[in-house]
């Protein structure tokens, strides 16, 4: 048995061989369920793709939310940047696992020399020209799993990829759906301040008729008409937010920014209801969550790297082949005196640097214990902003339903003080109490119910697009 024989067995024997740790995921979380879920209901289906077919921003039943979110899926900009950077990943692993395998290169040539008397084999040979065509082969024997955790980190890294691209869905729907209730929280505003100024443009006519007659004062007039104008002052304000938002929608969207204006121009509702979602375990947001996946991954690919940089204490062996035909001329190619071969065994040791291979291994060793601290703290702020925006939440539906009771209340002190106002029995002072509290009311509720909404939308992302229950 010849040498070369004998290292293609060892290459054989020695295939399922990788030096460096073998990857072990890190524990999961143990807590049973979060401290703010109302909902007791678990979720089993996780919605990484949101290919779901009961999608969350559905549950709002508004199909102009539903449009816009499918074509920010479809077209926003920093997805597709997302998607290049999945296909880039999607070729280095191509490029990874090509590189495991031989590498067959086809060459031709010719060339010709001058001969000097001296090195002329025959006094009339004045030239010697050589034509040449082949084919090489090159193939590194991974005997130690080089190429091999090389594969399995691009593996890891393209897995990475896929989650970012996911988690950026995840974000670009919860945000899209942000922007559009900001929207339309702020043209309810809107609707109250022209309310209110309706409001206060009867009071301020009963106080200019109570003064024609005799029974006001001038004072009140112009208190009156202040308070008027102050609540005026309030609707550029919620104008220039409102053209704020239309323009980030249109950007999330892929469009220009003022695309959408004339379709967003009518007002829409703020949802009366929000969907239910159930949060499932700890466990299950965390499986579900892309960004945890992504954390998780990279920790995968630098463990595999740590294999890369150890292979290099061991030799690297090379096997070289050439299959080709060599003549004097062109035509005397590929006959039976033409044909050469060669087959060659390369070793590539890097043991005399052992302290830079070292050096390396310690790099990838110090990459690898940094993501595990990435991918913790990762965990930790994911469960930490599932349990705050759960208890946003909850108390978002205590403040809405407290500030719809007092909204009631004051509604109906103001049509009770304008009443007595009318008869005399209270000054215009009462009266604009009365008002203002019921303006500010009006103005907190619209607030609280989009921050309710907000709310659950937030809760619906930290979940990573949790699907609706049932």
């Amino acid at each position: 048995m010849n040498k070369l024989t004998m290292t293609l067995l060892l290459a054989s024997l020695l295939s399922a061989c990788a030096v460096g740790p073998d990857y072990q995921p890190p524990a999961s979380v143990s807590l049973e369920r979060f401290a703010h879920d109302q909902n007791e209901e678990e979720v089993t289906t996780a919605s990484l793709e949101l290919s779901n077919e009961q999608r969350f921003w559905q549950g709002f039943q508004d199909p102009l939310l539903a449009q816009l979110i499918e074509q920010a899926l479809t077209d926003n900009q920093d997805l597709q940047a997302a998607l290049a950077r999945y296909q880039e990943a999607e070729a280095l692993l191509r490029g990874a696992r090509r590189d495991q395998l031989p590498s067959v290169t086809a060459g031709a040539g010719v060339s010709g020399q001058r001969l000097a008397e001296v090195e002329r084999s025959q006094p009339d040979q004045e030239r010697l020209e050589l034509y040449q065509a082949g084919v090489a082969l090159s193939w590194e024997l991974d005997l130690f799993g080089r190429l091999r955790r090389a594969t399995e980190a691009s593996e890891a890294e393209l897995q990475a990829a896929g989650a970012d691209r996911q988690t950026l869905q995840v974000a670009l729907a919860g945000q899209l759906a942000s922007s559009y209730f900001q929207l339309r929280g702020l043209q309810q505003q809107r609707r109250v301040a022209e309310e209110n100024v309706g409001l206060q443009q009867a009071s301020l006519d009963i106080v200019s008729a109570r003064l024609e007659a005799g029974r006001g004062t001038l004072f009140d007039q112009v208190r009156a008409r202040a308070q008027l104008d102050a609540t005026r002052a309030a609707i550029p304000e919620i104008n220039a937010g409102i053209g704020a938002a239309m323009h980030r929608l249109g950007v999330l969207t892929g469009q220009a920014p003022t695309a959408l204006m004339l379709q967003l121009a009518v007002p829409g509702a703020l949802p009366e209801s929000t969907p239910s979602i159930a949060a499932g375990s700890p466990g299950d947001v965390l499986r579900r969550r892309p960004d945890i996946q992504a954390a998780e991954r990279r920790l995968a690919a630098a463990s595999a790297r740590i294999g890369v940089a150890s292979a290099d204490l061991f030799p690297r062996f090379t096997l070289q082949g050439l299959l080709g035909s060599l003549a004097g001329n062109g035509s005397d190619l590929f006959t039976g005196g033409a044909r050469t071969g060669r087959v060659a065994l390369g070793i590539d040791w890097s043991f005399l640097d052992r302290a830079q291979v070292q050096a390396r291994i310690d790099i990838a060793d110090a990459q690898s214990a940094a993501l595990l601290a990435d991918y913790r703290q990762t965990v930790l702020l994911a469960l930490e902003e599932t349990e705050t925006w759960l208890l946003r939440y909850q108390q978002s539906h205590e403040r809405a339903a407290l500030l719809q009771s007092a909204t009631d209340a004051a509604t109906q002190a103001v049509e009770q003080a304008r009443d007595r106002y009318d008869q005399g029995f209270i000054g215009y002072f009462e009266l604009l109490a009365a008002e203002q509290e019921l303006t500010g009311m009006r103005d907190s509720l619209v607030q609280s119910r989009t921050a309710m909404v907000l709310a659950m939308v937030n809760v619906y992302r930290s979940l990573a697009g949790a699907p609706l229950p049932g």
